[in-house]
């Protein structure tokens, strides 16, 4: 799945594309994704300019002047600049056709993607309930330390819970615990606060990295502008489990916490 990395590499890679471009038209062929397109988007974004694009959390907002699209790559799913005349795909499923020749198409081979709308003035229920953002000064140390307190919830589940900490994927969190020194599995009241100021530090600077890196491709990520992320080869132990961790050489241990793979040296994290 498209973690935060990912997702802002998308924004950075259309924006430039897409900023102060008018739609021209609203190409829907398949509104059935993991909420149905809604019927009435053409009259809402056709006609009108796209005046900013932004990322919360996972999801991409496209600013007009009456109110914003959300889209969300789910599972698989990639938004790129193509050319006018470039031919639909199977997984093609929406267009927005811009008045520079350009088409910014939305493809979703799995569906579970989203393109959504919320009107100026109020807030759509999916972001309503979101924490914040992980490279921004909310997200602190202290922050952090008041979230942990008294929870007996295993450290990485917690900060993958988006009302915690939005972005924090399964990639990153795995190495962001992996570089703090972490167990994984400890619960998280149990930590110490000056392990907590270290992963702070060590999330900020694992998402920069892949951001820098433009995110990291496993299967099916590329970036808006068509081009795989790269991060994958900084990753020290996410996809890793049995090879030899790169600061002790013991092997890496993989187990399961709340169905996601989760894998870490049993010598280095604690």
């Amino acid at each position: 799945m498209p973690e935060l990395p990912e997702v802002e590499t998308t924004c950075r890679g259309i924006a430039p594309h897409v900023e102060q471009r008018r739609v021209v038209s609203l190409v829907v062929r398949q509104p059935r994704l993991r909420w149905p397109v809604p019927e009435q988007l053409a009259q809402w974004v056709e006609g009108d300019r796209i005046q900013r694009v932004e990322r919360r959390a996972k999801y991409l907002l496209l600013r007009f002047a009456r109110g914003t699209l959300i889209i969300h790559l789910g599972m698989s799913g990639s938004l790129r600049i193509v050319a006018a005349d470039a031919p639909a795909g199977k997984h093609d499923h929406v267009d927005l056709v811009l008045d520079s020749g350009q088409r910014l198409r939305l493809t979703d081979p799995r569906r579970f993607g989203a393109v959504l709308w919320q009107d100026n003035g109020s807030e759509h229920s999916l972001l309503a309930s979101l924490g914040p953002e992980p490279l921004e000064e909310a997200f602190s140390a202290e922050y952090l330390q008041q979230c942990c307190a008294g929870r007996r919830t295993a450290i990485k589940t917690l900060v993958m819970n988006a009302a915690v900490v939005v972005g924090v994927g399964n990639i990153y969190a795995n190495e962001a615990l992996f570089q703090a020194g972490i167990d994984p599995r400890r619960a998280a009241g149990r930590i110490a606060a000056a392990r907590l100021v270290a992963l702070t530090a060590a999330i900020k600077q694992v998402l920069a990295a892949a951001i820098e890196q433009g995110g990291t491709t496993l299967r099916d990520f590329v970036g808006g502008d068509g081009k795989p992320g790269y991060f994958k080869q900084e990753l020290q132990v996410y996809g890793r489990g049995g090879e030899p961790c790169h600061r002790c050489l013991q092997p890496l241990s993989e187990v399961k916490l709340n169905q996601r793979s989760t894998v870490f040296c049993r010598h280095c994290q604690r």
